[in-house]
Order: C-alpha cells, then sequence, then structure tokens
C-alpha cells in the first residue's frame, strides 16, 4: 500500500484497502485537456471514413496456449482528429511491434500507426496514423439517457465494414469484465461482434456516445465505454502517460475447480513496467501487492491494486511462467523477476491472507487488529516526563526480537491525551529520526482517515533485513487525544493485507 513514491492524501470512513487509494491516481484520471474537435469533423454520412480498422503485429500469445500467435490482432476504431490520432481499445494494440490502419472508405490503402499510450483497466488506447487531412469524428455533447438512438461501426470477422442500430438501455453502469474493470459503461443492442472492438458508438447525427469494447452474442447485450470514461483520459494518453497501466495486455482466467488462476498476459508493452521487471508474454500473474488475483475471473482485482498504489508504485508480483513451469517474485518499478519455485506441473491457488485478531492494552483504551501469528503482546501503561499516563500496546511474533531489529514485524501502539494537535510534527520527528539512520526515508505527508487527522511517514530498507517501517501520529477527530503508531513490515503481507487490518483498526476510547 504505501509504497515508495506513493503520497497519502486520504483515507475514507469504512478505512480499507481501497481507503488508502491515492488522490494522485484520481488525479491523473481528471487532469486531462483534450479539447474534443467537432468543428469539421464528419457527420452521420462520413461515419464510415471516419472509423478504421487495425491490425497489430507482435509477441501476442493466447491464454492457454505457449507459442505466439502466427498473425497480429484485428480491432477497429476511428479518428478524432484530421491529423490522425484515432482511439481503439488497448486489447487491440498493446504490446504490439507494428500497427496497420486500413481506412473504412478506402480498405485497399493502409497506413502505419504508432501506438502513443494504452490502458489495460479502461481497455482504452491512442494510436497516431501517419498522414493528415483525415475525416474526423466529433463527441456527443449534453447527458447520454436510455433509449437514446445508437449506432455502432466497426470490421467484425471478415474485415467488411458494419453498422448497426439500437438504442441504450444503461446509459451509465460500472461493468467488470476478464480483460478491463470501468466504472462508466453504456449497455445498447447495437450488436457488436469481435472486430467490432474499439470502434465508435454514435448517435443519429454521427456524435461519439463511446467506445465499444464488448459483446454477449447469445443475449444481443453489447458493452461500450462511456464517453465521460474516456474524454477525462485522453489527453494523458496521447501523451504517452501511463493512465491505469502497468503494460500488461491482460486476460483474466476463469476460476476453475480449485480457485482463480490469474492474469494472462497476452502482451506486454515494450518499456513498461511489466517489461522491465521481466513479464513475459505467456505469463499469468498470480497475485499482485499480496492480493490474489482474477478470484472471480475478472481484471477487478488487478486493476483495484493498479487504483490504489498507481503506476509509479513499488508493487510486489508473483508470476507462473507455463512454458517453464516456474513462478517467479519480483516487483513493478522494483526487483526483477527471479524464480522462487518450481510449478510441479500446475499452478495452485494461492493461500488465503492469515486470520486477525484483535489486542488490546490492559487499560482497555486502544485496541487494534494483528495478524494472529502476532501472539506476544505487551499492554502495559507507562507515564511520561510530566508523569501523565501514557497508554501502550505491543504486537510482534517475537517482541523483544521486534524491539531490538527489523528481522521481525510488529507494532506499537500509544495514546496521549495530555498532548494536543500542535505536538503533532514535533512527535512524529521524534519518532522517525532515529529510524532516518538505519533507513531510507521514501515519503510522507499528512494522514486522514475520517477518525483520526494528522501525519505519517514512510521508510524502506530498514537494517539489514531491508524492512519498511511506517509511522503515524494523528489526533482523533474530536480532539481528546493524540494516537502513535509505529508498524514495522518485513514480508509482502506484512506490507500489504496486515497494514491495511492495522490502519483499518487502530483506535483508542477514553
Amino acid at each position: 500500500m504505501f509504497s515508495s513514491g506513493q503520497p497519502i492524501s486520504s483515507i475514507s470512513k469504512q478505512r480499507a484497502v481501497a481507503a488508502i487509494a491515492l488522490s494522485t491516481a484520481t488525479a491523473a484520471l481528471l487532469s486531462g485537456c483534450f479539447a474534443p474537435q467537432t468543428e469539421a469533423s464528419v457527420g452521420f454520412d462520413g461515419l464510415q471514413t471516419a472509423t478504421i480498422q487495425l491490425e497489430a503485429f507482435g509477441r501476442f500469445v493466447a491464454p492457454g496456449t505457449l507459442d505466439p500467435l502466427p498473425a497480429g490482432t484485428t480491432g477497429s476504431g476511428f479518428f478524432i482528429t484530421s491529423s490522425g490520432l484515432a482511439v481503439t481499445n488497448n486489447h487491440v494494440v498493446a504490446g504490439a511491434g507494428t500497427v496497420e490502419v486500413r481506412t473504412g472508405d478506402d480498405p485497399n490503402n493502409s497506413f502505419g500507426a504508432t501506438v502513443l499510450g494504452s490502458s489495460e483497466c479502461l481497455d482504452l488506447a491512442v494510436v497516431q496514423v501517419d498522414g493528415s487531412d483525415f475525416p474526423f469524428l466529433g463527441w456527443y455533447e449534453g447527458e447520454i439517457e436510455n433509449a437514446l438512438e445508437v449506432y455502432s461501426a466497426g470490421f467484425p470477422p471478415g474485415g467488411e465494414y458494419t453498422l448497426t442500430g439500437g438504442i441504450v438501455s444503461k446509459a451509465d453502469v460500472p461493468y467488470e469484465s476478464n480483460w478491463a474493470s470501468l466504472d462508466r459503461v453504456i449497455e445498447h443492442d447495437a450488436r457488436t461482434r469481435g472486430g467490432n472492438s474499439g470502434g465508435p458508438l454514435v448517435d443519429a447525427d454521427g456524435r461519439v456516445v463511446g467506445v465499444n469494447y464488448a459483446g454477449e452474442n447469445e443475449f444481443d447485450v453489447n458493452f461500450a465505454i462511456h464517453r465521460d470514461q474516456v474524454l477525462p483520459v485522453l489527453q494523458d494518453l496521447i501523451d504517452g502517460k501511463p493512465v491505469l497501466s502497468l503494460g500488461v495486455n491482460g486476460e483474466a482466467l476463469l476460476p476453475d475447480d480449485d480457485g482463480a488462476l490469474g492474469v494472462w498476459a497476452t502482451s506486454v508493452v515494450a518499456g513498461g513496467p511489466a517489461d522491465l521487471a521481466g513479464i513475459e508474454a505467456g505469463d499469468v500473474l498470480v497475485d499482485l501487492a499480496g492480493i490474489p488475483l482474477a478470484q472471480s475471473g475478472t481484471m477487478e482485482e488487478y486493476c483495484e491494486v493498479v487504483r490504489t498504489q498507481g503506476v509509479d508504485a513499488t508493487i510486489d508480483v508473483t508470476v507462473y511462467r507455463p512454458s517453464e513451469d516456474q513462478f517467479y517474485e519480483g516487483q513493478f518499478n522494483g526487483r526483477e523477476l527471479a524464480a522462487s519455485q518450481a510449478g510441479g506441473g500446475s499452478q495452485p491457488t494461492p493461500e488465503p491472507a492469515g486470520s486477525f485478531v484483535t489486542v488490546s492494552d490492559d487499560s482497555g483504551a486502544i485496541s487494534v487488529s494483528v495478524p494472529d501469528t502476532w501472539s506476544q503482546v505487551d499492554g502495559s501503561q507507562t507515564t511520561d516526563a510530566a508523569g501523565d499516563p501514557v497508554f501502550k500496546l505491543t504486537a510482534s511474533p517475537d517482541i523483544a526480537s521486534f524491539l531490538s531489529g527489523f528481522s521481525v514485524p510488529g507494532l506499537r501502539l500509544e495514546a496521549s491525551q495530555t498532548l494536543d494537535r500542535s505536538r503533532i510534527a514535533e512527535v512524529l520527528l521524534s519518532l522517525t529520526v532515529p529510524l532516518s539512520a538505519v533507513c531510507t526515508p521514501s515519503e510522507s505527508g499528512p494522514y486522514d482517515d475520517s477518525f483520526y487527522v494528522g501525519e505519517y511517514s514512510y521508510l524502506t530498507d530498514c537494517g539489514s533485513a531491508g524492512s519498511d517501517v511506517v509511522v503515524v501520529v494523528a489526533e482523533d477527530v474530536a480532539g481528546t487525544h493524540l494516537i502513535f503508531l509505529t508498524a514495522q513490515l518485513v514480508s509482502s503481507e506484512d506490507k500489504t493485507t496486515a497494514l491495511e487490518k492495522i490502519l483499518s483498526t487502530f483506535t483508542a476510547s477514553f
């Protein structure tokens, strides 16, 4: 959670894993400044001329196989500027070595294209097509409502341009799939098929309502990425900035009788975090930041970690490589993958996180939930220099080793009714200065979980064990006491699940 480069700026009232989601990641999604072009855009009659077919070539390995596909992937897209900027789906082009584009009005005329940016969680990508003076589409203005008449354009299997019509049945809903995790999706019945991925969903005037990306032919249910999910991130994609992306063209494997298997990397974006970590096309991401992936056969867990951690964070990852029957462990934006254990011919389900117990000091004034393996607890009360009581709680698998080094996890939780908010910075400094001599200060900033408000510091590479330490000094919102938390984190489980539990449960009551 509190990995390097990821400031904590707000925590929700639930004080859970999503609670520590970074406002920086959200801000990146809301700061796009792409100005949609409408002047000189074509209308419905010119829809075919502004719709494109894309064919991507590169190392793509289909789920369940060991060899790269003999041909590239295909999909649809559409121009959004006359200069050749075009929108499509991430799963069409991510990881491609080359991309070839054909326009709807002249399928015999091909153009080269460059992938500028892509997002696996939003299933969006922007490409720059070689050339100029292309016909392009404008964007629908106004609220998108149920029963709006819409049309789906694209190139389904066979390569022929098609146009189907229908209405919006659900104007704005979240939707989880095995290759994306979207908050804003349009459900409609303008039928789409495989090759329509990335094509435009437009109204009767040819204005773009959304980007088609999924369909269920059996029930004639089709899905498009909502315009308001697309526009805020367009500029970042055009600029090549990562948007909810670690550079994986992923597909969650459906759970079998033994549980979820993980996220299959169909391809990997060259130079992206996944590529630099050593992940290859055909690998399976088993867990991310200690969270088992694809528990319900979707990308939900993967994308929740990316949203929470941020794309620049150092994130632990476990990978299974079917071609070698070998597990690897490493980090995005950190350690490269290294072999950990043989697979034994199959990929087991990651073990669930251990159970937690609630512990308290001897007076019962302060409490927190910790892993049940932190079985040694000391809740004795002490006094400060003025003789006033300081309520104190220590928990660890081995308190003596925890207090004398960095190889054993544990926490210290204290509360004082005599110190006020003006002392927060002073107390934080007194707790972190000694640690700075043997740890690397990583980040610090304001702390706010709606129950406690104060400051925090996060330190990494502590001692020879390379542990992490988080320090929080905060005042309860009622202003009755200060609380001081120091948690020492050794394993990846400590740094994710255990830390999340600690931060969501520490409290004092007087």
